[in-house]
């Protein structure tokens, strides 16, 4: 596992990624243009201009943020000549990244993946009534700590909060209900936190919660056709190379109500030997933690049409 390509999640979203790519290769266009016509909309005009708030509604976020991964994807095999499981080892991608990692080692359609997300995004919305759940990150705290913090607050507020991020050591995201979640803020200073500090997120993604999205996925999911990845791709429920295309839907479902792993993800990579990292899609979240997490590799980010050249060279 020499070589990892990755791709971001929900929060890595801007106003207008993936615009250079569309203008200036046609493969990225077509991405872009197939994701339109499987959504029967214009979603590359939301990408494109906004505006943010409706950017941010998370039926919008997911299909668009995979749209600009993929764009990127095909911009850099139409430059280096080859697909991108040529060039990398293994795949993963940080909770809807995952569709993302998915459809660029060949087991998805594009245009499945962003009905597919679209259908995330709206059960994910849908499964709590506006307000009346919370995330929130919580910095400086192990894994352990915050995990223990989540249930306290869970048992003094009689609400639900779950760690459902674990993005890397010191950098965690609680979610459940909102006074439960609140708790853990205030909890969290005395169990020696640096910053506790609510999100601004629509839903509380990755609990207990969400267990009607994860129901209402599953049954998407079980009709829909996944062809073996050309390379594995790391699921985040469970940390381990998937390839086997019978396994995905119970793992994509599993991955609404459970934690994201990136923690122990980027543990994995570093302890397999990874020396490069390309983050393909919008923001440079996921090279900022792995900076840390797989010292010595060499990280890149395709997100613009000069980002191309770097990454086949260091290829070769």
């Amino acid at each position: 596992m020499k070589r990892i390509a990755v791709f971001p999640g929900q929060g890595a979203q801007a106003v207008g990624m993936g615009r250079a790519l569309y203008d200036s290769v046609p493969e990225a266009r077509a991405v872009f243009e197939a994701v339109d016509e499987a959504l029967s909309e214009k979603l590359s005009t939301l990408i494109f201009e906004g505006p943010a708030e409706k950017l941010t509604l998370t039926a919008n976020t997911q299909p668009a943020l995979m749209a600009t991964s993929l764009a990127a994807v095909r911009a850099f095999e139409a430059r280096s000549g080859n697909a991108l499981w040529h060039w990398f080892d293994a795949a993963a991608g940080h909770s809807l990244g995952e569709y993302s990692a998915l459809a660029a080692m060949g087991a998805l359609e594009v245009g499945v993946a962003a009905r597919l997300l679209r259908l995330r995004g709206e059960a994910m919305q849908a499964a709590v009534p506006s307000g009346a759940g919370a995330m929130a990150a919580v910095l400086g705290l192990s894994p352990e700590v915050a995990e223990a913090l989540a249930a306290e607050a869970e048992a003094a507020s009689g609400g639900v909060c779950e760690l459902a991020n674990d993005n890397a050591d010191g950098q965690a995201v609680l979610s459940g209900d909102r006074a439960a979640v609140e708790q853990a803020c205030a909890l969290a200073k005395e169990k020696g936190a640096k910053r506790a500090m609510l999100l601004q997120v629509s839903a509380p993604f990755h609990c207990r919660l969400m267990q009607p999205a994860a129901e209402r996925l599953a049954a998407a999911l079980a009709e829909t056709t996944f062809a073996a990845p050309e390379k594995p791709v790391i699921a985040n429920v469970t940390v381990e190379p998937a390839s086997d295309p019978r396994a995905l839907p119970d793992l994509l479902t599993r991955q609404v109500t459970a934690r994201v792993r990136w923690r122990e993800t980027m543990q994995l990579v570093a302890a397999r030997g990874c020396t490069q990292l390309a983050e393909f899609g919008a923001g440079k979240v996921l090279t900022g933690l792995a900076r840390r997490a797989v010292p010595g590799a060499a990280l890149f980010n395709i997100q613009e049409p000069g980002d191309l050249d770097a990454l086949v060279a260091a290829l070769g």
